[in-house]
């Protein structure tokens, strides 16, 4: 889901790509290598977004929920993060003060998000449901890439009006759930 706005240092046009079966191993090594560096402060670690999704289309970008006990805890767990290449944007907080975003690229392109959230919110607990449904409801989700791949060329580079359009049905899958 991960329907908030992400600020980009990047005016590169929003590119949609098939399912891709490696998005699930790139998500499982990472996984390992997070938890084998902070692995003491998470509760739960689980692969979100499009990319969560098989058969789903996607931006080709591995998205990351991270349950943690206490997010007031960053201050220990983010250097370890940032060493593994990973970059910090706090100026997110000022929208979701609850959650902890990081990036990590490769040639200039976003190769993972990682959200940083305690297990308990209901950010945690909607990224799950959103995901969770377009597993169960293969037609959603071939709705879902429908849109995204219409998205994708009528907003071009602007990635904000992109999430922005996207939210109505999102929003309708979330009142599908029950979170």
């Amino acid at each position: 889901m991960v329907y908030h706005r992400h600020m980009t240092d990047s005016p590169s046009p929003i590119v949609i790509e098939p399912s891709n079966p490696n998005w699930l191993i790139l998500f499982q090594s990472e996984a390992a290598l997070i938890q084998s560096v902070i692995g003491s402060y998470i509760t739960s670690i689980e692969h979100i977004g499009s990319t969560a999704v098989p058969g789903l289309a996607a931006k080709p970008v591995i998205d990351i929920l991270i349950g943690v006990q206490r997010v007031a805890d960053s201050p220990l767990f983010l250097p370890p993060l940032t060493a593994l290449g990973y970059i910090y944007r706090p100026e997110f907080e000022s929208e979701l003060p609850e959650r902890r975003y990081l990036l990590k690229m490769k040639d200039g392109k976003h190769t993972h998000h990682l959200h940083i959230v305690e297990s308990t919110t209901q950010f945690f607990r909607k990224e799950l449901a959103f995901r969770d449904y377009l597993r169960m409801h293969p037609e959603t989700a071939e709705a879902y890439a429908t849109l995204k791949y219409e998205l994708a060329k009528k907003f071009g580079s602007d990635r904000a009006g992109y999430t922005d359009a996207k939210t109505a049905f999102i929003q309708d899958v979330l009142g599908k759930t029950t979170q």
